[in-house]
């Protein structure tokens, strides 16, 4: 009887510590015991056995079910009619005969049986609970501490469970030392017998996008969208960004004050080359700032091939293209066309590459917003040089080099506490499931230009502050124009 009251008690703590159900464990453990007793004390497995365990004293019975028939042909099973009414004269046909048939020593047996499937059931609603808690968060950004490689991957501590890096997913610039930091990609989640095998990816294109929403405020309170990314993981990168409220600027938001936002980003992927670029609902103008830092002169689109004829300068034609062309690629992915570029001097003698119309791409107004931070560095410069510099910047991408010689003075250590709180961490719904995403017909009928933030629409409702005289005008005094 101790044994027993043992018994329910653990159970009780169980349900209090892990969340399993006792209700579910006593259904588990009866189960067991009829197996358990069959084995031990039965020849014939077809019989019927029930199994009563009391919730409060713990006490074991096992009783043998045999259904009251008139003539018996299976004595495990059937009793007669006579047999049954002798024992209860109520007992009629097809009714149910329970005897007790609880062995003396049956205890020892129950109690290992149990012993069994509580830990059996505890590792099962274990890994189900590890399951589904990162099933949820597939597709969300993880902290997690390199532990050690098994056969080219890389195995990692999330807290709760240890997680595969595989080798195709691993960025070839990084390096995985042990008890070093990374933030990775939730790429997979299986469930399997041997309990959730959770598969990370540095080398997702959803991993940029998200390091992009966690740096940017902007991007978490919807008012920046990002519309499409292209990454050659390790080495560089393109984004396209759009900004639902006209007077902010989407490039500037997610490069941030003297590059902050970016350089943290660049941080995380160790070195990795970002271009951001403004998205427009013009395909000429969006994919002519895909070619950044390259400046294109004009696009002609043949939308029938869902190829892009582009025209850069003579001496940007190999920036363009980039090393390898790694540039000309990253844009083609970016804008999902197929980019022939060619120089001034060439296009003179195509007829398919020949102006169609003026385009304004929003890379001659980031120029003049790089002439003028070179401006306010170096005030003891002339203008001239400052643009001179500014060029440099463009075409040998020395802005990118200088971010990453910041990065050891601004870069930021990882939570100390963030492993520990994993497991609390809800899965955040994605940038679409909370504001929807813009599509063209919806800037083209206005509805992005109606919408506001939170913020804007509070600023709008504020009232009027009159500090003196000279803040008035006709309309705070009421008077009609008319009248």
């Amino acid at each position: 009887m101790r044994m027993n009251l043992e018994l329910i008690g653990a159970l009780n703590e169980l349900e209090k510590e892990r969340g399993i159900s006792k209700e579910i464990l006593l259904e588990a453990i009866e189960t067991a015991i009829v197996s358990a007793y069959k084995r031990n004390y039965d020849a014939n497995s077809n019989s019927s056995v029930r199994v009563d365990i009391n919730q409060e004293t713990g006490a074991i019975h096992v009783y043998s079910r045999r259904k009251v028939v008139e003539e018996v042909e299976d004595e495990a099973l059937e009793i007669s009619l006579n047999d049954a009414q002798e024992i209860d004269p109520n007992y009629q046909l097809d009714d149910i005969v329970e005897t007790e048939v609880t062995p003396k020593d049956f205890g020892r047996i129950a109690a290992q049986t149990a012993k069994q499937i509580v830990i059996q059931r505890i590792r099962e609603a274990e890994r189900s609970i590890v399951f589904y808690e990162y099933a949820n968060r597939e597709g969300d950004v993880i902290t997690g501490i390199v532990r050690r490689v098994e056969h080219r991957n890389i195995i990692v501590d999330l807290g709760k469970v240890e997680a595969v890096l595989p080798a195709s997913e691993q960025m070839p610039n990084d390096n995985y030392e042990p008890n070093s930091r990374f933030r990775f990609y939730i790429s997979e989640v299986r469930q399997s017998s041997k309990g959730p095998q959770i598969f990370l990816s540095r080398t997702h294109p959803g991993l940029l996008k998200n390091l992009f929403e966690i740096e940017v405020p902007e991007i978490q309170s919807g008012v920046v969208e990002i519309k499409a990314v292209a990454r050659e993981a390790g080495q560089r990168s393109k984004i396209a960004v759009f900004s639902r409220d006209e007077n902010v600027d989407p490039v500037g938001a997610c490069v941030g004050n003297k590059g902050m936002r970016v350089q943290e980003v660049v941080s995380q992927l160790n070195g990795e080359k970002i271009d951001i670029v403004e998205w427009v609902p013009d395909e000429a103008v969006f994919i002519g700032n895909a070619l950044s830092p390259a400046k294109a002169l004009y696009v002609n689109l043949d939308p029938n091939n869902k190829t892009a004829r582009t025209v850069v300068p003579d001496d940007q034609l190999s920036l363009a293209i980039g090393k390898e062309g790694q540039n000309a690629r990253l844009a083609a992915r970016l804008t999902n066309w197929k980019i022939d570029i060619k120089s001034e001097s060439q296009a003179k003698d195509d007829p398919l590459f020949q102006p169609l119309e003026e385009l304004e791409f929003s890379q001659e107004q980031e120029f003049e917003e790089i002439i003028e931070e070179v401006v306010e560095v170096q005030d003891d410069q002339e203008q001239d040089v400052a643009e001179e510099v500014a060029e440099e910047v463009i075409e040998d991408e020395v802005a990118e080099e200088i971010a990453d010689e910041q990065l050891a003075s601004s870069s930021k250590g990882l939570d100390e506490d963030a492993l520990a709180k994993i497991s609390n961490i809800k899965k955040r719904k994605s940038w679409e499931e909370r504001f929807g995403s813009l599509n063209l017909e919806d800037i083209e009928s206005g509805t992005v230009d109606k919408s506001k933030t939170k913020k804007k629409e509070k600023e709008d409702k504020e009232p009027k502050v009159i500090k003196d005289f000279s803040m008035l005008d006709l309309e705070d005094f009421g008077f009609n124009e008319e009248k």
